[in-house]
């Protein structure tokens, strides 16, 4: 156990060192979230059903977990380029273990959400936004563990496309919107029709989104916390299975 927490922490602080060199390319990620918050939420402001504290308060913790889905996972665009350039091999010819390889480059995947989450707020405070400190705190533990899983999963997908990026692109962007959709975040889906309702509720990320609006809000219902880490524990737990299996299987 220590040796892999050892190696974990190569790992983590290898993956995190392009993005303190570079920082702007974080912020830069921000442009699309920051764009559907600017020409979105205005529309929102006579949609019903979105609670006492307005669009803007239903709204930004939608922007918040769309940049977190956005960001995890592309992570595997990042392995895809070192196994083009060799950099991939040569990490699994080291001493390294290799669950240690997958959960170093995954738990580096909280940093940008943080890093993102704090822009976005940032941005919103002056319009009016009721920033609840504690349960956004909350919020972020709970984001980071959603981080986790989907950018392991984003891992495993890149190393089962090895050699054929397309197929990377092609399923993470089939799998991304409707995702997004149908966990409610640009619309309500109270409203919809019953199928869309039922596929609503068996998408982990609607629960997730529940628990971070109610956070942002200051309220710690108990009901869609419990949700809600259920939700990103359970991606956490299968991304990292799929992702170490993977990892395993690397040639």
């Amino acid at each position: 156990m220590s040796n892999l927490i050892s190696d974990t922490s190569i790992v983590f602080n290898r993956e995190l060192c392009p993005v303190i060199r570079d920082p702007f390319s974080v912020v830069f990620s921000m442009i699309q979230p920051l764009f559907f918050l600017a020409l979105f939420a205005p529309l929102l402001t006579s949609v019903s059903g979105l609670g006492a504290g307005g669009s803007l308060q239903w709204f930004v913790p939608s922007v918040v977990v769309m940049s977190c889905l956005f960001g995890a996972s592309m992570t595997g665009s990042n392995l895809l380029l070192e196994m083009q350039t060799g950099s991939h091999e040569r990490m699994l010819v080291t001493p390294l273990s290799r669950p240690a390889l997958l959960m170093g480059r995954a738990l580096k995947e909280i940093v940008p959400v943080l890093i993102q989450a704090v822009i976005l707020i940032a941005v919103v405070v002056p319009f009016d936004f009721d920033l609840n400190v504690a349960g956004t705190l909350v919020g972020m533990a709970l984001l980071a563990l959603f981080s986790v899983g989907l950018g392991s999963l984003s891992y495993a997908l890149a190393l089962a496309a090895k050699g054929q990026d397309w197929i990377f692109w092609t399923v993470q962007q089939t799998f991304l919107f409707p995702v997004l959709l149908l966990a409610g975040m640009l619309l309500p889906v109270d409203a919809g029709p019953g199928w869309l309702q039922t596929m609503s509720k068996l998408n982990p990320l609607t629960y997730i989104i529940d628990a971070e609006r109610a956070l942002f809000a200051g309220s710690f219902d108990a009901g869609l916390l419990l949700s809600g880490w259920a939700a990103a524990a359970g991606v956490c737990a299968l991304g990292l299975w799929v992702g170490a299996r993977s990892m395993q299987a690397a040639d």
